[in-house]
């Protein structure tokens, strides 16, 4: 059985599909981008700002199921540029205390509204 996991603390999905699925004990995260859920506005300033702001979409996402990024098994980063892995890891590694998730980084050609940075993540229910 799944049940679909939705917040208004982060970006309504843009296509066919949800912010997150629960599945047994898990928890899928659909990939976020940087869109601030409160003005619907992409912020996109700089790599940093854009990190940070995907991951406090992934963190109301997994709040509303309960969860926080302790819960985090995987993770997968897609990337429009290689040569932003420094920085986005930096940010990225801020929002986890210790256990680090699995997780593979790529470089694509394109992301949703051009944007520079997508994380998706899956979680265990504990």
């Amino acid at each position: 059985m799944k049940q679909i996991i939705t917040t208004t603390n982060a970006p309504a999905p843009i296509g066919p599909y949800s912010q997150a699925v629960k599945a047994g004990n898990f928890l899928f995260v659909s990939g976020q981008v940087a869109i601030n859920p409160e003005n619907g506005e992409l912020n996109i300033g700089n790599i940093e700002e854009e990190t940070h702001q995907v991951m406090r979409n992934l963190k109301a996402v997994l709040l509303e199921a309960g969860l926080t990024f302790d819960n985090v098994v995987k993770s997968t980063i897609f990337l429009s540029d290689m040569g932003t892995f420094a920085q986005v890891n930096e940010i990225y590694g801020q929002y986890f205390t210790a256990d680090f998730p699995a997780r593979e980084t790529v470089q694509v050609s394109v992301l949703p509204k051009n944007v520079n940075v997508e994380i998706s993540v899956i979680a265990i229910v504990e």
